[in-house]
């Protein structure tokens, strides 16, 4: 295979390989996405992203996202920001508002500074049909399974993307090494995002979550959304909140149920290369 371009890029330490599939063909199967986010043999990414003509007349440009593991998925906040920012840097666009086709529908980006990015990421879902998640019982906004020998209440949001918020007194000593354990859960076939949430105050959280087929990364911006959400829902959260992880601050916003969630935060490009990648 011919040299790829491609840009290396992060959202508050959520980091991608970002390809242009427009100007140059693409076709990568899941080994070499895999040998790509390798950190030792590739380039070392969380996800790697995919610019694309849109398949739509009404949108931009269209976005897809695969997981370290190979796996495409619907949704990534982080890598949507920097999607905008990558599409304004490369001038495939000079608009500051970029309507794009996902695998989960269209959402909106808005450039509002050189580095700041904001995303209209669409109304949530708490359906458990939508994430899916399989309850043993129903509940308004809340459920329970055993994590780890011990019994976990947790929330269910899709955003686009499946997740489960467990609400814990302190990020820095949560049990997110038993994430695993709901991420395999039967409950939800085809697995889950899961986010440790701490609430400080009504306009202040911290958040730490472990992305399926990724692992604990410094940011989620989905896994953001999803926090604020169930917070706003079960009545502890205001409705513009600042979300501390580990890589930085992101400013989520939601004026309730079925209105979309707004992010705001920071991109960063790293640096651009080229590589030849194995046949595989």
């Amino acid at each position: 295979m011919r040299d790829l371009s491609f840009t290396k890029m992060h959202g508050l330490g959520n980091d991608f390989v970002v390809f242009d599939g427009i100007r140059q063909e693409l076709s990568l199967s899941s080994a070499q996405i895999r040998f790509l986010a390798n950190r030792h043999l590739g380039v070392g990414c969380d996800q790697l992203l995919l610019v694309e003509r849109p398949i739509r007349s009404d949108v931009d440009f269209r976005y897809r996202i695969f997981n370290a593991d190979g796996q495409e998925v619907s949704q990534c906040g982080n890598g949507a920001r920097c999607f905008a920012r990558f599409v304004r840097d490369q001038g495939l666009t000079t608009s500051g508002e970029i309507r794009v086709e996902t695998a989960s529908g269209i959402i909106t980006l808005f450039m509002e500074s050189d580095s700041i990015v904001r995303v209209n990421m669409g109304v949530p879902s708490l359906e458990p049909a939508d994430i899916p998640f399989l309850p043993l019982s129903q509940s308004s906004s809340s459920y329970q399974l055993s994590m780890g020998g011990q019994e976990v209440t947790f929330s269910v949001v899709s955003m686009g993307n499946p997740h489960a918020v467990i609400i814990v007194p302190d990020v820095a000593v949560a049990a997110v090494d038993q994430a695993p354990v709901l991420q395999k859960s039967a409950h939800f076939p085809e697995g889950v995002n899961v986010g440790f949430m701490a609430i400080h105050s009504p306009a202040e959280i911290s958040l730490r979550v472990i992305e399926r087929g990724v692992g604990e990364t410094l940011a989620c911006g989905t896994g953001a959304c999803a926090a604020v959400v169930a917070g706003r829902v079960s009545g502890q959260l205001a409705d513009e909140v600042q979300v501390r992880l580990a890589g930085g601050l992101l400013t989520i916003a939601w004026q309730g149920v079925g209105t979309p969630v707004w992010m705001s935060g920071p991109t960063e490009s790293v640096f651009e290369g080229q590589i030849n990648l194995p046949d595989c």
